[in-house]
């Protein structure tokens, strides 16, 4: 049926639930139309019924056509489940089954911790492995939904005979939900089009779109993985939930399937929160398509129910997960859905007395408005009440840096990760490729269906592209819309010029009237057709000759060859170049970070394999209790490879401590190691060009300055320590840094680590990791924060024991100043700390910051010496140990 029509007739449908355009806005119609006004839209909705209702063929005709359909329609699917499948196994094919990344070592070895563990020690877990010597309480610092997941899918395949490891089964992981994703997608674009071919092809495109596989490839073991599934089947669940049951359409009452589907909803969302921390902007997605849908006259008592449902279970489920305990009823970037939550209720009690009281327009528009402004008073007192005891949180610096006009956010170590810098017109068309141009055409075309579902496409867009542009990270939201929006405009193409014709062709030629023995005298009908028809307004009249035109068989076959050509010529063209260029850049997001092909001068490709190898010798070469110093990026990979005690895992949660990390690296040698030897034994760094660790170094010494402002006094973007030119040459400072003594020893002229603080331990086989013992290691720093005794538990007997650092760097510690968030309204505001923040902004943008330049900026302090050599731990023979180095054992 011609989609424009359906939507005329729904909108004519439902003529008795809207007033006019005053009311339209969320009240539903009381007062009759004029018997005039009445005569003249039950015409035009009997035209309109028939203009778009084509004669039903034969039954058998209409049997063999949806069978044909239904074939195509489950091969199709078929294939896009078996191609997200194949080109997601690029790297186990290539490098095997190998966890990629950083983020998915740490993943992993949480989830080996609960497969050995259990339920109860996994949430207790306090690892004193990481964030040397404080340690971290990953219970309740990690989005567990991964970890149970994998945890439960070994399980179930070890018990039904299938033998698959651990590791393979976290290889598999996200190319499984790959499927899944891809699936559910095709669900959510049916749902908001109510056509079978936007399901099949926007299943076919979410299935290879590189925006999805960035975080979905055999390997990347990425909580991002099972997220999207989780992301989709919520989204689908939320629209099942709103679509009315038989014969309630014009009534929006709600029904069995919308406590039903909203309850999936809801538990659906609350395992997207314990997946991902992107549950933000899921949760802020269904409550603005609620808003929407209420604002522009479409509630009903099925979406209060369906999202009281959701908001409800999906809260009490999120508030179950220990990383994220009450921040539902607390941030401030998850109250809006409870706001949303909130005011439903409170239109259903004005509805409620609009339709007892029968109201007419104006008064239900006073009953709705006076709702409102209590609505507003009662949230107003509630916060007035409770933002001075400190109740609500602050939005984090990646949300904040969501809504700042700048591209930097205030905090250095926020800044320095790359994937946070707003996202540029390359981005997306590189990660959507064509389907970045089919974008609009899908959301244009869906506003030709009228439901409920239909604005969630506008809504997810709006959000979704707009986040995106603030943070590259988030292209990978635009995988699913861009996918639904391309089935829905490829879907209503395949509907209007294939699967429609075909219908009315076999109604033509095979109609139902054959079958028909009980139809009406033909004098009679065609007299009754007659007199309908002289009573019948123009535009009647005018629909039904266009709706005969569509029909006709000539239009027919005429947009069926139109199909064809246009499918042979533009389409099937362009989408082999999508594949093929999916596939392409697949192999490269395949490659694991860890691992990577490269070539020889002589043209022989080889696997770079040094990171993991440098990880193997610290395992194989270094006693159990060492502790490895190095750039917190490396930290997950540290613990799950080398399983030795970091300094930092790659998690941000302690910027005080990663700001000491930094202090170590940017410092001259010799006060840097009056640091180190009391926190590590060995130092690592990564080499070998690129992005390693001298060309990270600049955003080392800002963060590090942000804590310790001795480091670069009066100058918080720390220009003074960096590059002079493009060739590399260090700056004085940069210079004299433990960091670029111990990239460069010996291997640039005049540039050697100092014998007696540090020793050559390790270099790779291509130069890309080395590896430096800490000499004069202190011993009673090193005991002090091994005995348990000397950790600060919040209770006795507890779980939760922090570490403390040794006595020799307290005076260090106490000195640090506690990065102030600027979005921290809950803490006393510092006018130190804002102008330091406000002084790293502008320099960062490259202007002068009024009023800046206050902030304190103390003189360089520096570990007193010790010379007690009593408490030196006994150093290896260096003969020895150089006879240690050499290229590491294959595995």
């Amino acid at each position: 049926r011609p989609r424009a029509l359906r939507a005329l007739a729904a909108l004519w449908r439902s003529r008795r639930e809207i007033s006019f355009v005053a009311t339209h806005v969320a009240l539903p119609r009381t007062a009759a139309p004029s018997s005039r006004r009445r005569r003249f839209c039950g015409m035009m909705l009997e035209a309109l019924k028939s203009a778009t209702e084509a004669p039903a063929p034969r039954r058998s005709a209409a049997l063999l056509v949806a069978l044909c359909v239904g074939a195509a329609w489950l091969y199709t699917m078929i294939f896009a489940a078996q191609s997200a499948y194949e080109i997601r196994l690029h790297a186990i094919k290539t490098f095997g089954y190998v966890i990629h990344e950083f983020d998915p070592w740490f993943n992993y070895r949480a989830t080996e911790y609960l497969a050995a563990n259990g339920w109860k020690a996994f949430f207790t877990w306090f690892d004193h492995m990481s964030w040397y010597p404080l340690g971290r309480p990953v219970g309740t610092t990690i989005y567990p939904g991964m970890q149970i997941t994998s945890v439960c899918i070994w399980k179930t395949l070890n018990a039904f005979g299938y033998a698959m490891s651990l590791n393979d089964v976290c290889c598999y992981v996200p190319v499984w939900f790959g499927v899944c994703s891809t699936l559910t997608l095709g669900l959510l674009a049916y749902e908001s089009s109510r056509s079978m071919n936007a399901a099949v092809a926007a299943s076919l495109v979410m299935a290879v779109i590189p925006a999805h596989l960035m975080r979905s490839v055999g390997g990347g073991y990425d909580n991002e993985s099972i997220a999207m599934t989780a992301m989709c089947a919520t989204f689908y669940l939320w629209c099942r939930a709103l679509r009315a049951p038989k014969g309630t359409e014009s009534s929006g009452a709600a029904g069995l399937e919308t406590y039903l589907f909203g309850t999936l909803a809801g538990l659906a969302y609350a395992y997207m929160v314990a997946a991902w921390g992107g549950f933000t902007f899921v949760v802020n997605v269904v409550g603005c398509h609620a808003f929407v849908l209420a604002v522009m006259g479409r509630y009903t008592a099925k979406l209060r129910a369906a999202y009281s449902l959701f908001w409800a279970i999906g809260t009490a489920g999120a508030c179950m997960v220990p990383v994220v305990g009450w921040r539902p009823l607390k941030d401030m970037e998850l109250l809006p859905p409870f706001m949303v939550f909130v005011g439903l209720q409170v239109q259903a009690r004005a509805v409620r007395i609009v339709e007892e009281k029968k109201q007419g327009p104006l008064m239900g528009l006073m009953t709705l408005a006076a709702h409102g402004v209590a609505l507003l008073a009662a949230l107003g007192a509630v916060g007035a009440f409770l933002y001075p005891k400190g109740y609500f949180g602050p939005p984090s610096s990646r949300v904040r840096g969501l809504f700042v006009e700048h591209t930097r956010t205030g905090n250095p170590l926020v800044d320095s990760v790359a994937e946070h810098q707003p996202a540029s017109k390359q981005a997306y068309s590189q990660y959507l490729h064509h389907a970045y141009d089919l974008v609009p055409w899908g959301l244009g075309l869906s506003l030709l269906g009228a439901s409920d579902a239909t604005s969630i496409l506008w809504v997810y867009f709006s959000i979704a592209y707009f986040f995106s542009m603030k943070m590259a990270r988030l292209v990978i939201l635009c995988g699913p819309i861009a996918s639904a929006c391309c089935g829905v405009a490829l879907g209503s193409a395949v509907d209007h010029l294939v699967v429609f014709p075909t219908y009315a062709l076999a109604a033509k030629f095979a109609p139902a009237e054959e079958d028909n023995a009980a139809a009406a005298p033909p004098a009679k009908k065609g007299a009754s057709k007659k007199a309908a028809a002289s009573s019948e307004p123009a535009p009647a009249k005018a629909v039904r000759a266009a709706a005969a035109a569509y029909r006709h068989p000539v239009a027919c076959l005429l947009k069926m060859a139109v199909f064809c050509y246009y499918a042979k010529t533009v389409a099937y063209p362009k989408y082999l170049q999508f594949v093929d260029y999916c596939e392409e850049l697949a192999e490269g997001l395949s490659q694991p970070s860890i691992m990577f092909k490269a070539r020889l001068r002589s043209g022989q490709e080889i696997v770079v394999d040094d990171y993991r190898e440098a990880y193997w010798w610290l395992r194989d070469n270094t006693p159990k209790d060492a502790r490895i110093l190095a750039w917190w990026d490396y930290g997950y990979q540290i613990a799950g490879l080398a399983n030795r005690t970091t300094l930092a895992d790659g998690n941000t949660w302690n910027h005080e401590h990663i700001a000491t990390i930094g202090r170590c690296l940017t410092s001259p040698e010799k006060s840097a190691h009056k640091i180190v030897r009391h926190l590590a034994d060995y130092v690592l760094v990564w080499t070998g060009g690129g992005g390693d660790d001298l060309a990270k170094s600049p955003h080392m010494a800002r963060i590090g300055n942000s804590v310790y402002r001795d480091i670069c006094p009066d100058d918080p973007t720390c220009s003074r320590f960096g590059f002079t030119d493009r060739q590399g040459t260090p700056t004085p400072m940069m210079a004299e840094s433990l960091l670029y003594k111990l990239h460069s020893h010996q291997q640039r002229p005049g540039v050697q680590a100092d014998p007696v603080l540090f020793r050559e331990a390790y270099t790779s086989r291509f130069n890309k990791v080395r590896i430096f013992k800490v000499l004069r290691v202190s011993k009673s720093s090193k005991a002090y924060a091994a005995d348990p005794s000397n950790r600060v538990c919040d209770a006795p007997g507890s779980w939760y024991c922090v570490g403390q650092y040794p006595p020799a760097l307290r005076e260090l510690i106490n000195r640090r100043i506690d990065f102030a968030q600027l979005e921290d309204f809950n803490k006393k505001s510092d006018g130190n700390s804002d102008a330091y923040v406000a002084a790293y902004m502008a320099r960062m943008e490259g202007r002068r910051a009024d009023g800046a330049g206050g902030f304190a900026a103390p003189e360089y302090f520096e570990i007193a010496d010790d010379d007690d050599e009593d408490d030196w731990e006994p150093d290896d023979d260096p003969a020895a140990a150089d006879e240690e180095r050499g290229p590491p054992v294959q595995r």
